[in-house]
C-alpha cells in the first residue's frame, strides 16, 4: 500500500526566509554576549539549527547538542521529558533551539537544566509554535518563534514520525 505524502503547511521558500529573519534577530540579541551557545534539542531541531546557525553572524557562536524529548514514537507527547545532562555553561548566553513548542514541557525542562548548568542568560528559539497544546508547568512561550501552526501532527525539515519524513524540505501535516 503506497504511503501518502504529507500535506504542505509551510513551503521550503517560506522556511528559508523566516530562518534568515530569526538569524538576524538573534544576531542583534546576542550582540555583546560572551561566547554565545546554541543548545540544540535533538533530533528534530537539527535541520533548523544548521540553517539558523549559518544565519547568525557571530564568529564565536558555539553549537552544542543534547537529546530531549517527550515523544516516544507516537504522535502525542507522553508528558514525561527525558533530557541528557547539560554541559557547564557558566555565565554564558544560551539559546535553546527546538523544532516545536507543543506542550511546553520539553522546553521547560531544558530551560531548568540550562539554568542549573549556570548559564548567565537563557533564550529560546523554536521553528514552530503549537499553542493549542500547552500544559500547565510547560514553557508558555518562546522568545523567538518561526511560525505558529494549528494542532496538527507535522513532519519534514527535521521533524519526523517514527523516523520518517525528516528529509522533506518543507513542513507538512500527516493524518
Amino acid at each position: 500500500m503506497p504511503v501518502q505524502a504529507p500535506t504542505v503547511l509551510i513551503p521550503a521558500d517560506a522556511l528559508a526566509r523566516r530562518v534568515l529573519a530569526l538569524g538576524e534577530a538573534l544576531t542583534g540579541r546576542l550582540r555583546g554576549a560572551r561566547a554565545p551557545v546554541l543548545l540544540v534539542l535533538m533530533d528534530g531541531a537539527f535541520v533548523f539549527a544548521a540553517d539558523l546557525a549559518r544565519a547568525i553572524h557571530r564568529p564565536d557562536l558555539e553549537l552544542r547538542f543534547i537529546r530531549a524529548s517527550s515523544y516516544r514514537g507516537g504522535t502525542v507527547s507522553s508528558g514525561q521529558v527525558g533530557i541528557e545532562p547539560v554541559p557547564d555553561l557558566h555565565g554564558r548566553t544560551v539559546v535553546l533551539v527546538d523544532d516545536i513548542l507543543d506542550t511546553g514541557m520539553t522546553l521547560a525542562a531544558a530551560r531548568s537544566a540550562t539554568l542549573a548548568a549556570c548559564a548567565g542568560e537563557v533564550l529560546s528559539c523554536v521553528l514552530l509554535d503549537k499553542p493549542a497544546r500547552r500544559r500547565a508547568g510547560g514553557l508558555a512561550t518562546a522568545d523567538l518563534v518561526g511560525f505558529t501552526i494549528p494542532d496538527r501532527f507535522v513532519v519534514g525539515y527535521g521533524l519526523d514520525h517514527g523516523g520518517r519524513w525528516r528529509q522533506l524540505p518543507y513542513v507538512g501535516a500527516i493524518g
